[in-house]
């Protein structure tokens, strides 16, 4: 296995999915397949929102928003996956590494900070019904949509910047599936117990305190649901905040489990588990939890798909 020195080192081996031999094919196709339907599953919830004025809402607006965030935040890792899946040579240069591992964190907090915006708009419409129109307007909800962006895009900045100066003289395989902190802090020649603690403390506030907000939003949300006298108006308001407590708890119970912790790793099969959740199965499934709990939704898929005929059936008459 070959050495490099810090002056020396120009790239990385990706060793993603071993020990995979025959069946490495079938990967592929399962792998490719998923990333086709997320980015058809996400593209059309964004262009219905957008198309279909009875979705211009606060709460689609931010779920088109998702849509559109999980669209960039899978393009950064999946077709690396897939090229290294069909290539011999699963290589990526250090300035490649690091700004997958920049795009991927800073679209993974923006994520946190968007699912918060979510369930702060929740708590507004079912716990202030009367004051929310007033509250999220348009603006506002553009103004959280940028700002969960712009702070997302601004957390690992000293992450980056600290693994960057670090000497890598050992072995250059990284034992993930994409770029990351933890394997690449494995890799260093130092001792890296400071990049391991700020890596730490970050993570630990955006997820943490994010998590927290979120959870405390749905347990007053719970309180002012259960107040509600009739069973069908109980229903309703669930209804509207199930998808979203849904993608909540797939996507924070994987990512807090991988980064909030001090050690570098649990087990690399673990990782990798863990990983494919958070990257994979999370924007997949987010259009088909979003559609298949949403009626409004569907309806209004319906809707925009028969938009023409629809429109050209008045001239029959």
């Amino acid at each position: 296995m070959e050495r490099h020195n810090r002056s020396s080192l120009v790239e990385f081996v990706l060793l993603g999915f071993p020990k995979v031999g025959h069946v490495r094919g079938w990967l592929f196709v399962l792998l490719l397949l998923a990333y086709l339907f997320t980015i058809c599953g996400n593209m059309l919830i964004f262009l219905v929102i957008r198309l279909d004025a009875a979705l211009h809402t606060p709460m689609y607006h931010f779920v088109s928003v998702l849509s559109v965030l999980e669209l960039w935040y899978t393009a950064t890792t999946i077709p690396k996956m897939l090229a290294n899946l069909l290539s011999e040579k699963k290589t990526i240069s250090f300035a490649g590494c690091l700004l997958q591992t920049y795009f991927f964190h800073s679209l993974g907090a923006s994520e946190c900070y968007l699912l918060t915006a979510m369930a702060y708009d929740r708590y507004l419409a079912i716990c202030r019904p009367l004051h929310y129109p007033a509250i999220m307007t348009p603006t506002l909800c553009s103004k959280m949509a940028a700002g969960c962006w712009t702070c997302g895009f601004l957390c690992p900045i000293s992450e980056v910047i600290l693994v960057s100066r670090l000497p890598f003289c050992g072995y250059n395989e990284i034992q993930h599936i994409f770029c990351d902190f933890p394997p690449l802090l494995s890799l260093a020649c130092k001792d890296t117990s400071t990049n391991v603690l700020v890596d730490f403390a970050i993570n630990a506030f955006i997820i943490l305190i994010t998590f927290l907000f979120i959870m405390v939003s749905y347990g007053r949300i719970i309180g002012a649901v259960l107040k509600i006298k009739t069973a069908a108006g109980r229903r309703k308001a669930f209804s509207t905040c199930a998808s979203h407590l849904t993608v909540v708890l797939i996507f924070f119970g994987s990512i807090i489990f991988m980064y909030v912790r001090l050690k570098k790793s649990y087990s690399l099969t673990l990782d990798r588990t863990l990983a494919v959740v958070y990257s994979v199965l999370t924007p997949l499934v987010n259009p088909i939890i979003y559609s298949l709990r949403n009626k409004e939704l569907i309806k209004a898929i319906k809707r925009t798909i028969f938009w023409k005929g629809g429109r050209a059936s008045p001239t029959h008459h």
